[in-house]
C-alpha cells in the first residue's frame, strides 16, 4: 500500500516534521535493542523478541516522525509497519515481512495464550539481528 491510501485509509496522518522527536525515538529503539541482548542472555527468550520488535517500532516511528507522517492511535503499530514498507527501498521487503511478523509474534507473546518458553533462542537472536539491520537502514533515511 502506498501513502497516499494509508493517508485516506486513515492510517497515517500528515504532520510537521519533527527532528527533535526522531532522534528520541532511534535512541529509545537503540536501548531497546541493548535490553534485547541482555534479555537474551539470561534465557528470556519471549522478552528479548518483544524488546526486538519495540526496537523496530521505535525506529520505524522516528522515520515517520523525520518525514512529517504519525501514525493513527487504532491499529497503530501495523500503520507504523505498513509506512515503513511503503517508503524503504522494495530491496527490503523481506525485512519488511519479518518486521510485520514480529509485530504479530509480539502480539501473541503480550496479550495471547501461548506459554511462557514459546520462543527460541535462536528466534529471539534472528529478531534481534533483524531489528539491527532495520536501525540500519532507517538510520540512513532519517540522517
Amino acid at each position: 500500500m502506498d501513502l497516499s491510501e494509508m493517508l485516506k485509509k486513515r492510517e497515517i496522518e500528515k504532520a510537521e516534521p519533527d527532528r527533535k522527536t526522531a532522534e528520541k525515538l532511534f535512541k529509545v529503539a537503540q536501548d531497546n535493542i541493548e535490553a534485547a541482548e541482555d534479555n537474551l542472555k539470561m534465557n528470556h527468550n519471549d522478552v528479548a523478541l518483544s524488546l526486538a520488535y519495540n526496537a523496530m517500532l521505535n525506529a520505524g516511528r522516528a522515520l515517520m516522525a523525520a518525514k512529517g507522517y504519525r501514525a493513527y492511535a487504532e491499529a497503530h503499530h501495523k500503520s507504523v509497519v505498513g509506512f515503513c514498507a511503503a517508503v524503504l527501498p522494495a530491496s527490503s521487503a523481506q525485512l519488511m515481512a519479518l518486521f510485520n511478523r514480529y509485530r504479530m509474534r509480539r502480539h501473541d507473546i503480550v496479550y495471547g495464550e501461548i506459554e511462557g518458553g514459546s520462543v527460541g533462542a535462536s528466534e529471539a537472536e534472528g529478531a534481534i539481528e533483524k531489528a539491527g539491520e532495520l536501525l540500519a537502514l532507517i538510520k540512513t533515511k532519517i540522517e
